[in-house]
């Protein structure tokens, strides 16, 4: 039977931030995933400077920042008479080595770390291999695995699950997956297409409230991204259609002649794992926790797990550290972290783009006014919206 120390499920952004943390300090990884080494999940695309931080010790801010967009500034706007909040993260450059996001398609990240991580001498990444299930006792941990051949058996000493919302490992640890899901269908267009010329006053990132239709307008480096609702009612086989099409850009820009280069249906949830650990066995990422993409904290949040478990594993591999108290910890603060800031955020984020029309929106709009006029108030919010420590509060003096 093949042995290794670690066994990544899932070779996603997150997956292989975990690998790679781990191979580049020497520990033996392998990185498995059900899809092939082509795919492009265009979900996530916004990186937050505590993500870039992160990134930075591990050598890979600096490429990633090269192959996507500088995004200093992002804003609230209503779609109805275009009154825009723009925050302007360089506000944050005393605090911060990056005070911007950068707008880059999670699979650019996904691609560049598994091909380091297979240049690493004890690591390596499969495709097109699908996780079957695990046993584990006080030792170790035997995985499972489907090939394209036939069935792989692994002993690790410990397996990461960062699978995605529809875990294998997560269900194969019987967590509870507690939360709900949003009744609207989200659906995805990008197009080449310049908004910018269409819509005056636009940023990268624009979040645009409406009662009727609110809209989310992400640039990355060759396209536009415009994110819309849709309800239960409509088929999916409308929404991917021209028709569909057709009327959300005849909407947003008078324009209904617009070609498009993917069409994307997606479910949002709103869900956090009750535990995220089986003795041996862990989640992060989306099989962990899922939030709605309004402010792009999920694949962040995903990928700070990463950072908060590694360095603990590191230390229980190099039998500095006890397995128990430092895996619980990691529990303990990633449930805390996911909760109290993600959950709460998102869910925040969602209600004032929704309730356009509403005297909770009005107010909601008010407090926003006086959040951008105020700068000490206007920082934390800029601090907290990036995912930055909260004690990075002090004002430039």
């Amino acid at each position: 039977m093949k042995k290794t120390d670690v066994v990544i499920v899932g070779a996603g952004p997150v997956g292989c931030v975990a690998g790679y943390y781990l191979a580049r300090r020497g520990v033996e990884v392998t990185v498995i995933d059900a899809g092939d080494a082509g795919t492009q999940d265009l979900r996530a695309s916004t990186f937050h400077p505590s993500t870039l931080e992160m990134l930075d010790t591990l050598g890979i801010a600096d490429e990633l920042i090269e192959m996507g967009l500088k995004a200093p500034v992002f804003q609230w706007r209503e779609r109805s008479g275009g009154e825009a909040f723009r925050f302007d993260l360089s506000e944050l450059a005393d605090i911060t080595r990056f005070p911007f996001r950068i707008q880059c398609e999670q699979y650019h990240l996904a691609r560049m770390l598994a091909e380091r991580i297979e240049a690493e001498p004890k690591a390596t990444v499969l495709f097109n291999h699908r996780m079957l299930g695990y046993r584990q006792n006080e030792n170790s941990v035997e995985v499972s695995i489907e090939t394209p051949y036939d069935i792989l058996n692994i002993e690790a000493q410990y397996v990461i699950g960062a699978d995605g919302a529809n875990s294998v490992v997560r269900k194969l640890m019987g967590a509870e997956f507690e939360g709900f899901t949003y009744p609207e269908k989200f659906l995805c267009l990008t197009s080449a297409e310049p908004l910018e010329d269409h819509i005056p006053g636009l940023d990268y990132v624009n979040y645009v409230s409406d009662p009727m239709e609110w809209l989310v307008l992400l640039r990355v480096p060759s396209l536009w991204r415009v994110l819309v609702p849709a309800t239960e009612s409509e088929a999916d086989s409308y929404l991917v259609s021209d028709a569909k099409k057709e009327k959300v850009f005849s909407g947003l820009i008078g324009k209904p002649d617009v070609t498009t280069e993917h069409r994307t249906i997606y479910r949002v949830h709103q869900r956090v794992a009750k535990n995220l650990r089986d003795n041996r066995v862990m989640i992060i990422g989306d099989a962990a926790h899922l939030n709605n993409p309004l402010g792009g904290l999920g694949m962040n949040s995903g990928i700070h797990d990463a950072f908060n478990l590694c360095p603990k594993m590191i230390e229980i591999l190099h039998g500095r550290g006890d397995a128990d108290a430092l895996l619980n910890q990691f529990n303990d603060e990633r449930l805390s972290a996911t909760i109290e800031l993600v959950q709460a955020q998102t869910i925040q984020n969602m209600e004032f783009m929704k309730e356009g029309d509403s005297e909770q929106h009005r107010l909601r709009k008010d407090a926003m006014r006086k959040l951008v006029d105020d700068p000490v108030k206007r920082r934390s919010y800029m601090i907290r919206q990036s995912m930055l420590p909260s004690d990075r509060t002090s004002l430039p003096a």
